[in-house]
């Protein structure tokens, strides 16, 4: 069960950028194509990168980079928001709780959910840290504006309370030698671990088995960072159909953490990283136990043939991915049931605020049900210690 006297670390939650962050920490002659929040005084109609158009409601607020318009969405900040209320309606700053973008603010709500520590994601900057790779024409100001938020999160998010948040840091993704560089340059200052997307080449960038982002991830064993992969995070969602309903793709979330999970496993990248390890947020750890008996399957009957190269022909895959892979879960009872198949070492635990999956502010009361059955020692694993060991944080 859980216990009352158990402090609850949290691997994946997210933040709303404040919108002035940029337009402070830029570069001067930076900020006026630097990412900034604007006023939709009227009833508006703005073409997207993507070239679909969205309509803006008067009085709202909107991200404007580069020239191009990013709507501020109401299921970015859902905490304290009744379900029934929920939707994609853009915004305002001013209509979703303070503790959503300001890190004093969440304290509360973490007291509040009963949270002691949380791995905030970002929000405008994309989960994978992907926003100034796609939309940055200007690579020196996409390089900014990835050091600004970088800077952001250590010297003012993390810095509001250190033992209260684990800084996660975003890449300059177009460029590997830069990522490495701003690897180390965070590492310097605190960050314990980076995001990245679950799949880089929907993005145009190398795919895991190319060997080009192996400079990366010596980078991250050398600094002990590991590599977070949230679901959304390359910006692919599973295709099921045209028109098919917006439901369908929260009840797909771990279909692409999947398959970069294989990718990662069968190219072979853990035998050339044995210190590396990968985290997967947000997209539950039921389907762990069958990939787990699928991927030894294929390495029984494929391994010995030339169509998979990368495959380790000594090293079982499910020993791999015990050994390396993290699997994340909000609320996962079924999970939860078969942790023994994944390890229990390799489970953490999310809140998610404040997102739609989140419980806020019933996250620990939720918990204590999940884990009803379970002993004590698991529980403490897998919602505070195997979180402190992989992030270094100090013990409970």
């Amino acid at each position: 069960m859980l216990r009352s006297d158990v402090r609850m670390v949290s691997v994946d939650d997210h933040l709303i950028e404040p919108p002035d962050l940029w337009q402070r920490r830029l570069p001067a002659p930076l900020r006026a194509e630097g990412p900034r929040v604007v006023d939709v005084e009227e009833d508006s109609e703005f073409r997207l990168l993507d070239r679909r158009v969205v309509r803006i409601p008067a009085h709202s607020q909107v991200w404007v980079y580069e020239g191009s318009v990013y709507p501020n969405t109401g299921l970015s900040a859902t905490a304290g928001t009744e379900l029934a209320r929920r939707n994609a309606e853009p915004t305002r700053f001013d209509q979703i709780r303070p503790g959503a973008y300001d890190p004093v603010a969440r304290l509360a709500d973490m007291d509040e959910d009963g949270v002691t520590v949380q791995l905030p994601f970002p929000t405008f900057a994309g989960f994978g840290g992907t926003r100034f790779l796609v939309a940055g024409q200007d690579r020196a100001l996409a390089r900014e504006c990835v050091r600004a938020y970088n800077d952001f999160v250590l010297e003012e998010w993390w810095a509001s309370a250190p033992d209260r948040y684990i800084p996660l840091m975003i890449l300059p993704l177009w460029d590997v030698d830069e990522c490495v560089r701003e690897v180390h340059r965070c590492a310097s200052r605190g960050a314990r671990t980076v995001t990245f997307p679950d799949n880089p080449t929907p993005l145009d960038l190398p795919s895991f088995q190319s060997g080009e982002w192996d400079p990366l991830f010596s980078a991250l064993e050398e600094t002990e960072m590991p590599l977070c992969m949230h679901f959304g995070g390359s910006r692919v969602t599973p295709y099921v159909s045209p028109g098919a309903p917006m439901a369908v793709t929260p009840v797909l979330f771990g279909l692409t953490l999947i398959g970069s999970l294989t990718e990662l496993v069968l190219a072979g990248t853990f035998r050339r990283h044995p210190r590396l390890r990968a985290v997967y947020s947000e997209g539950g750890i039921g389907w762990y136990p069958y990939v787990l008996q699928r991927i030894d399957q294929v390495w029984d009957h494929y391994r010995y043939y030339d169509v998979t190269p990368s495959i380790d022909a000594t090293t079982r895959p499910s020993e791999v991915i015990r050994e390396h892979v993290y699997g994340c879960f909000i609320d996962d009872p079924l999970g939860v049931r078969d942790r023994d198949i994944m390890g229990v070492d390799h489970l953490l635990w999310e809140s998610d605020y404040p997102h739609p999956d989140s419980l806020w502010p019933h996250s620990r009361s939720n918990a204590e049900k999940v884990f009803a059955d379970v002993p004590d020692d698991v529980v403490q694993a897998i919602v505070s210690d195997n979180a402190r060991r992989l992030f270094r944080l100090a013990p409970a």
